[in-house]
């Protein structure tokens, strides 16, 4: 991945995902978390799963959500790799009556966690 110079931006993640969420507001009324990792150094989401409480899961499927968030997942694994982010590869996105946050945890190894 080429580091070449890009500067991160720590309010980037909470602008974007606050911006999702205003425009989902049928979010606002469920709890869950989704947890994304990316396999390799391709710095490109390869899986997430769903934990929810009740029907939010079917709605984020429904209203287009789920789709949203999965590109924005994409975007941000690449723009933390671009950057050189020692945490890129993993995390977990808790959303909780249509707040949204993001805590990036450490992967499997330790070059690019």
């Amino acid at each position: 991945m080429d580091k070449a110079g890009v500067e991160f931006d720590e309010g980037f993640e909470a602008q974007r995902l606050s911006m999702l969420s205003q425009q989902f507001p049928e979010m606002a009324e469920g709890r869950g978390n989704v947890s994304f990792y990316a396999e390799d150094d391709e710095a490109r989401l390869s899986h997430a799963s769903w934990e929810t409480e009740g029907e939010l899961a079917v709605v984020a499927g429904e209203s287009g959500f789920k789709l949203y968030l999965m590109e924005l997942l994409d975007t941000l694994i690449q723009y933390r790799a671009q950057c050189g982010r020692s945490c890129w590869k993993k995390g977990i996105v808790h959303i909780d009556q249509g707040d949204l946050r993001i805590e990036w945890l450490l992967g499997d190894d330790t070059e690019n966690g």
